[in-house]
């Protein structure tokens, strides 16, 4: 039996007083009158679909052609949902959040990659990011993904049950160092990991590793937590079986709970397939299942670490309403929330001036690096019904506000 969640009781008042995400006074309190015009013009041409489309394809290629449209992306989408090109120049923006009581969770958001040189580099950053966390208290997460720590045939041949070959064993003892080395230095300084969840044609792979390193490093508390994409109908029995291994093998479940990122890729896969898709077959689906996976989560907060990271405000607003019945303090080190950087701001802030867990997930990385990770977080975005819709409400509204109070 493994020794329980120290939930702390001080800091009970005020459970009442919940969080109001229609606030957009509070959202973009960060953002000066210029930086909300910017942000205002960036949002409405992402919410052009096929100007979207055309734009990331046109990035796409330039990338490819190694053309001179870094200062481009730069100084627009690079500069609304990326910290920087480096930690140094990212600390910059650290320290912005964190003047609001924002917490960061850092990716080094370099996709894509195929050589094993390129494969140790982001393990040498991701050792230097819990460096540079552990003197930086503003700093709670690092993300990860198994693709960028190595090649990921071996994580195909085991989700399709295949014996592993010579050479894909040989890439699985690469990605288990580099992994154990990262979740065992994160431990030792109580730092914490989210392993992304990645395509359901190898996730099973990736579910298998993050069980052994949370089995191996979560016996004290929870730091090392696996991502569940809750968009697939498989996952709320998973979690519930992840929770149930965890309690009979004595450690913590660690867990980032998501809607889930790649929704056009993977009914694409599954009819190329000719199988059902595993998505949820509507958007109310997928909202219960993530809800229901909350309640769970919170139900099992003795056992259970989670971070709600969604842009859902509902869902968000479930979390605080449910901490707020069961007199969970708001700052419980074993709920967390977490958004993209450059978007739902109405959700970040304003959790966090009511004392919430809340965090900025920022990337940051070399400009020519990062764009596969900006060009699919356009596409994510636009397939998302409403979302670049929900961002311009709150701007415009704001900047009325603003000029109303300037007469």
């Amino acid at each position: 039996m493994i020794k329980t969640n120290n939930i702390k009781e001080e800091n009970k008042s005020n459970y009442s007083d919940l969080p109001d995400f229609s606030n957009h006074s509070i959202a973009f309190t960060s953002k000066n009158n210029s930086e909300l015009k910017k942000t205002r013009l960036l949002f409405y041409l992402l919410n052009i679909s096929w100007l979207n489309k055309l734009s990331t394809l046109l990035a796409s290629i330039a990338i490819k052609l190694h053309l001179p449209i870094n200062f481009i992306i730069k100084a627009s989408i690079f500069k609304q949902f990326c910290g920087g090109e480096d930690l140094i120049e990212t600390g910059e923006t650290i320290d912005k959040l964190a003047k609001y009581n924002v917490k960061t969770s850092l990716d080094y958001s370099v996709e894509g990659k195929k050589r094993d040189k390129d494969f140790h580099r982001t393990y040498k950053e991701l050792l230097h990011i819990i460096d540079f966390s552990s003197e930086n208290n503003n700093i709670n997460f690092a993300s990860l993904k198994i693709t960028g720590l190595g090649k990921i045939s071996f994580l195909i041949s085991f989700n399709e049950g295949k014996k592993l070959t010579r050479v894909e064993k040989h890439h699985l003892k690469k990605v288990k160092h580099r992994l154990d080395r990262i979740c065992a230095k994160a431990s030792s300084k109580n730092f914490n990991i989210f392993i992304d969840a990645e395509e359901s044609w190898y996730q099973d792979g990736i579910d298998e590793l993050a069980t052994q390193m949370m089995k191996k490093y979560n016996k004290e508390r929870a730091n090392i937590f696996n991502t569940i994409q809750l968009y697939r109908k498989d996952r709320l029995s998973f979690l519930k079986e992840a929770h149930k291994k965890a309690k009979e093998e004595g450690y913590f479940l660690g867990l980032k709970l998501v809607r889930g990122a790649y929704m056009e890729k993977e009914n694409a896969y599954w009819e190329d397939k000719h199988s059902p898709t595993i998505i949820h077959d509507s958007k109310k689906d997928t909202d219960d299942a993530y809800n229901d996976a909350i309640r769970y989560c919170i139900n099992n907060l003795n056992e259970i670490s989670f971070c709600a990271a969604t842009h859902n405000a509902k869902s968000s607003l479930l979390v605080t309403e449910l901490m707020s019945e069961q007199k969970i303090p708001k700052d419980s080190e074993n709920i967390h929330f977490s958004q993209l950087y450059g978007m739902s701001d109405h959700i970040t802030y304003n959790l966090a001036y009511h004392g919430y867990n809340a965090s900025k997930y920022l990337p940051y990385g070399p400009i020519r690096d990062v764009v596969p990770y900006l060009i699919r977080r356009a596409k994510e975005n636009s397939a998302i019904a409403g979302q670049m819709s929900r961002e311009l409400s709150l701007i415009y509204k704001e900047t009325i506000r603003r000029k109303n109070k300037v007469k």
